[in-house]
């Protein structure tokens, strides 16, 4: 015996809606077809919130087609009707002069803001924020990661993250997100290849508004990926905003330790804490012979933590594989390589030290 499609729809006809009717009824089946005993139909909910409720209803109706005679397949896609057009979101517009604040800005729902900073560009201060940044979300820390660094941002480019941000009303930012962390950047704001070309109160205006406009969530740390040096930037952050501590990250040589020393300053006359330095670039593993080379020096960074009493977080070598892995917008710290291991670690003890 044929199954026609009048035996289908009277089949579905006796299926009742929660609230009442059937899905012939009530107008929600759509493109029904048979073909030598397959039979398809979508149903169609009246909105994606009720199709979400109704898979159910779904698998009903396929058993009811399915106990017809002559029925070999029963295939039912569940959709619904796209959402109708909102209006366009207010523009958002990023700088200017900052706006007067009652007292330090401090997210709601962000537990603590620790900043990465350097006395010079170079010394990969930004992969060491990123992928600190993912180690921790992968000790199960809930982390952001503010980009800070306004005239070069680099984290849209090593967190893999692309898309302007969206604001419903013009004012507060929704984040994006990558590899568990909650981004935020200029970059995201401006075309890769376009210059930000501010001056000091556009930065201080749009630094506050990334820390205070940007709806981050519950965060357990928040870190900030400053530009290089001790300028605007990194004035505000430490004047404008509840900030836990600083990590200073540096080379080993002594033109990079020079400028490093000069950050260090820096956090200690704006009254910030210096939770710690890292060493990157601190051997280079020859890939031949297995040996350790000391490119920039050897222990620079261990004597300055040492003549300034606090921790040596790590000691992270030239690693081409965390080159490639920035580029191409995965974190080497996402992985499992001694490199990501290396990364665990520093986490963990950041974990541990109650600062992240």
């Amino acid at each position: 015996m044929t199954t026609t499609k009048e035996d289908i729809i009277a089949a579905l006809e006796r299926l009742q809606l929660p609230d009442g009717g059937s899905l012939v009824s009530r107008d929600m089946l759509r493109a029904l077809t048979i073909t030598a005993g397959r039979v398809s139909f979508v149903i169609e909910a009246p909105t994606p919130e009720i199709a979400s409720q109704m898979e159910p209803l779904r698998r009903a109706a396929e058993a009811a087609v399915m106990a017809l005679d002559g029925v070999e397949t029963v295939t039912a896609a569940l959709t619904a009707h796209a959402a109708a057009p909102s209006k366009p979101a207010p523009s958002l517009k990023v700088g200017g002069h900052p706006k007067p604040q009652q007292g330090p800005i401090k997210p709601a729902g962000v537990q603590r803001i620790l900043a990465v900073g350097s006395g010079k560009g170079g010394v990969g201060k930004s992969t060491v924020s990123a992928n600190l940044a993912v180690a921790l979300a992968k000790q199960g820390r809930k982390v952001g990661l503010l980009d800070a660094d306004i005239y070069g941002p680099s984290q849209p480019r090593m967190m893999g993250a692309s898309g302007r941000p969206a604001s419903p009303d013009g004012k507060i930012i929704e984040p994006l997100h990558a590899h568990g962390v909650t981004l935020m950047s200029i970059g995201f704001m401006v075309e890769e290849d376009k210059a930000v070309v501010w001056r000091g109160p556009m930065l201080m205006g749009a630094l506050q508004q990334m820390l205070g406009q940007v709806n981050w969530g519950e965060l357990d740390v928040l870190i900030v990926d400053l530009p290089p040096g001790t300028g605007d930037v990194q004035l505000t952050l430490c004047t404008k905003s509840e900030l836990t501590g600083a990590i200073v990250v540096s080379t080993p040589q002594d033109v990079a330790l020079l400028d490093a020393r000069k950050a260090l300053d820096m956090f200690a006359t704006l009254k910030t804490p210096v939770l710690g330095l890292i060493e990157n670039m601190s051997f280079f593993v020859c890939p031949d012979c297995g040996g350790e080379h000391q490119i920039f020096g050897q222990g620079g960074v261990a004597a300055e933590a040492d003549r300034l009493g606090v921790p040596l977080l790590g000691a992270l070598p030239i690693d081409l594989e965390t080159r490639i892995a920035g580029d191409a917008g995965t974190p080497i710290a996402a992985g499992d390589s001694p490199m990501a291991q290396a990364y665990a670690q520093i986490a963990e003890g950041l974990v541990r030290g109650g600062m992240a």
